[in-house]
C-alpha cells in the first residue's frame, strides 16, 4: 500500500525526536533549544529556524552546510505525492559471527529510528514515471551493509528487472559492516551480480552518492550506476580518509574525496543540488523513455513543412551546386574559415538540433576532459547520444579545452557514453573539430593510442545507427576516433586530412611554410572527400557559417539527420554492422 507523505514525515519525526514541533523534522544528536524552534548547524553552529530549515531541504542557509537526512525524509523530497509503495520490511535478521550484543542493538535502533535496516526500499513515481528506489540511513549502524541491507536491496533490484523498471539508489553508508564478518563482504558480490543482470535487460541504474559513501558499499552498487550523481562536498570513498592518513602517514590535499574531486577525477557524472535533485531525476528518466513509434517521421513531415513555406529546396539546391563550382576558395582558404575561433562549437550545434540536453562527465578511470562533450538528448522526439570535440571561443576557454586535442580520457569519456547509448539503443550523433589527438608526454604515458584504437574497435559493431559530422577541423586520428560511422557529412567550409597542412610540409617537404601548397595537394575540403567517396554529403553554409545563417543551415541539418534516422533505423542490427563494415573496406 501506497504511504503517504505527511504520514511518512510523521513518523519519522515522532521516533526520531520527542521535543518535535508543529511536525517539522530534526534529526538526532544536533544542538536546538527546547521547544524545537531553532536548530544549530553541525558545522557553522549558527542557529536556525527549523522550519527555514525544512523548507530549505535541509540546508544551512548559512553555510551550506548539507543535513543528513532520514530515509522517508528522502523519499518525501523527491517521490510523486502518495506514490511510494515500501517493499520487504521485516526481514529476519541473523547474528552469523555470534557478536556479543548485536541482535539487542538492531532491536533498539528499530525502535529508535522507525525503519527496519540500514536500507529502505520501494516503488514510487517521479514525476509521473514509475521507477525503483533505495534510500540508505546512516542512522542506522552508519549506514552499514549487512545480510538484510543486501537482500532488501537485491530484491529490489530483481524485481526491477522483472518489472523492466529503473533503478535509483541513494548511497550513505560507512561500508561493509563488521559485526558479520565475511557474510557482509559477500553482500558486494551479490548486490552487483543483481545489478548486472538488471543492467543486461537494458534498464537504467542511477545512483546518487551522500555524505558519506565509503568502504563495501563504494566498491560495490554506489559506483556501478549508468548515470552517477552526487550531493556537492559528499565524501565519497572506498578507504576511509583516516585510514588513509594512518597508512601512509601523510596528510591528505584539501577536498580530498569529496564531490568536486569525484568529478575532476572523472568518477561520476554530475555534482547536483538537493534543491535540483528532483527535477534531475525527473529529466534522466524522461531521457530514457522509449520513443514513441513514427515520431522520427513525423517529426520529418513537420520540419518539411516549415522548411518548404520558407523556401523552394529545388531551387535552393541548383544554387548551392553552382555556388560550389564557381567558388573561387582555395583550400587554404577552407583551412581558415575551419579554424576560425568564429565557428560554432559542439555545443552550439547541440543546443540548436536538440533540446532537453542532459551532459554527462568523465572516463570513470582518471579525469574528466573538457576538449570532449557528451550526454543525452532529444531529436525529434526520441533520445539520442549527442558527443563532440569541444574547442573555445576566447583564449581562457581554448586553453580549458586544450583547443579541442583530446587526451586518453576524453576518447575513453566518449568510448564510455557510446556504449551506455548502444545499452539503451539510442542513435548517436558526433560532430568532430580537433586539430589531432593531444601529442604530450602524459597523453602518450597514459596511453593515447590505445584509447583511440579502441574507439575505432567498438565503433565497428555498435548496434545503434552512428552519424558524423566533421563541422570545422578533422585532424587525423583524432577526428577519425569519432567518425566510424554508418555516414560522415561534412560542413562545407570544415576540411578533414591525415594530418595538418603544416605537418604534411614539414614531413614530406621539410618546409612547413608551404602549408598553403600541401592544403590543395593533400585533398582536404569538403567536395575533394565527397568526390573521392570519403564522405557521404557536404551540408551548405549559404555561403560561410555565421551568426545570419545559423537558423538556416540549423533546419537544413535537422530535417537531413531526421532521414538518416528514418533511413537507418529501418534496418536491423545485422545489416546495421554489416553496411558499416563494407563502407570502410572498400577504401
Amino acid at each position: 500500500m501506497a504511504i503517504k507523505l505527511k504520514e511518512l514525515f510523521k513518523k519519522n519525526n515522532e521516533i526520531e525526536n520527542n521535543n518535535q514541533k508543529n511536525n517539522i523534522y530534526k534529526t538526532e544528536d544536533i544542538p536546538s533549544v527546547p521547544d524545537g524552534l531553532y536548530t544549530a548547524c553541525e558545522k557553522c553552529h549558527e542557529m536556525i529556524l527549523t522550519e527555514d530549515l525544512y523548507s530549505g531541504n535541509m540546508v544551512c542557509p548559512k553555510c551550506g552546510h548539507y543535513f543528513k537526512l532520514g530515509a522517508y525524509q528522502r523519499i518525501s523530497m523527491i517521490v510523486d505525492n502518495g506514490t511510494f509503495e515500501e517493499w520487504d520490511k521485516g526481514l529476519i535478521e541473523n547474528n552469523p559471527c555470534e557478536y556479543d550484543g548485536y541482535l539487542k542493538k538492531i532491536e533498539k535502533l528499530k525502535e529508535n529510528t522507525g525503519i527496519d535496516e540500514a536500507i529502505v526500499t520501494g516503488v514510487a513515481k517521479i514525476d509521473d514515471k514509475e521507477t525503483v528506489i533505495g534510500i540508505c540511513d546512516t542512522r542506522f549502524l552508519m549506514g552499514s551493509m549487512g545480510h538484510v541491507v543486501g537482500e532488501k536491496l537485491t530484491r529490489a533490484v530483481e524485481r526491477a528487472t522483472s518489472m523492466r523498471l529503473p533503478v535509483i539508489i541513494f548511497t550513505c553508508s560507512g561500508g561493509a559492516r563488521m559485526q558479520e564478518g565475511m557474510v557482509s563482504l559477500m553482500q558486494m558480490a551479490k548486490t552487483s551480480a543483481a545489478l548486472k543482470r538488471h543492467s543486461d535487460a537494458g534498464l537504467l541504474y542511477i545512483t546518487v552518492l551522500t555524505d558519506p559513501t565509503t568502504g563495501g558499499v563504494t566498491a560495490s552498487f554506489a559506483m556501478l550506476g549508468d548515470i552517477i550523481l552526487a550531493e556537492p562536498k559528499a565524501l565519497v570513498g572506498f578507504a576511509g580518509p583516516r585510514v588513509i592518513k594512518q597508512t601512509i602517514g601523510k596528510e591528505l590535499p584539501e577536498g580530498f574525496q569529496r564531490s568536486e574531486f569525484l568529478l575532476e577525477h572523472g568518477f561520476i557524472d554530475n555534482i547536483v543540488k538537493r534543491e535540483e535533485l528532483r527535477d534531475t531525476l525527473a529529466k534522466l528518466l524522461r531521457l530514457h523513455t522509449s520513443a514513441k513509434r513514427d515520431s522520427m517521421r513525423k517529426y520529418k513531415e513537420y520540419l518539411d513543412d516549415i522548411y518548404h513555406k520558407k523556401i523552394d529546396e529545388d531551387k535552393e539546391e541548383r544554387d548551392i551546386e553552382k555556388q560550389r563550382k564557381s567558388s573561387k576558395d582555395t583550400a587554404w582558404d577552407r583551412v581558415e574559415i575551419a579554424r576560425s575561433s568564429d565557428r560554432p562549437t559542439a555545443l552550439d550545434y547541440i543546443y540548436s538540433l536538440t533540446k532537453d540536453f542532459y551532459e554527462l562527465h568523465g572516463d570513470r578511470l582518471y579525469s574528466d576532459d573538457g576538449s570532449i562533450v557528451g550526454g543525452i538528448a532529444m531529436f525529434g522526439g526520441q533520445p539520442v547520444t549527442v558527443i563532440g570535440h569541444q574547442k573555445g571561443t576566447t583564449t581562457k576557454e581554448n586553453i580549458k579545452r586544450n583547443f579541442g586535442m583530446s587526451n586518453p580520457e576524453g576518447y575513453r569519456k566518449s568510448l564510455r557514453l557510446i556504449k551506455q547509448a548502444e545499452k539503451f539503443r539510442r542513435p548517436i550523433i558526433f560532430f568532430v573539430d580537433t586539430p589531432g589527438a593531444y601529442p604530450g608526454i602524459g597523453a602518450e604515458e597514459r596511453g593515447q593510442g590505445r584509447a583511440i584504437a579502441n574507439n575505432l574497435f567498438e565503433l565497428s559493431t555498435v548496434k545503434t545507427p552512428l552519424l558524423s559530422i566533421i563541422t570545422g577541423e578533422g585532424g587525423s586520428g583524432g577526428a577519425l576516433a569519432l567518425a566510424l560511422t554508418d555516414e560522415v557529412w561534412m560542413m562545407e567550409n570544415s576540411v578533414y586530412s591525415v594530418l595538418s597542412p603544416e605537418g604534411f610540409a614539414s614531413i614530406l617537404w621539410k618546409d612547413n611554410t608551404r602549408a598553403h601548397e600541401a592544403a590543395e595537394k593533400m585533398k582536404m575540403t569538403a567536395a575533394d572527400l565527397k568526390e573521392l567517396g570519403i564522405i557521404e554529403r557536404i551540408i551548405p553554409e549559404f555561403p560561410v557559417l555565421n551568426a545570419d545563417t545559423m537558423n538556416h543551415v540549423m533546419m537544413y541539418m535537422k530535417r537531413k539527420i531526421a532521414d538518416f534516422m528514418i533511413q537507418y533505423q529501418s534496418k536491423s542490427v545485422e545489416e546495421l554492422i554489416d553496411n558499416r563494415y563494407n563502407r570502410f573496406r572498400k577504401f
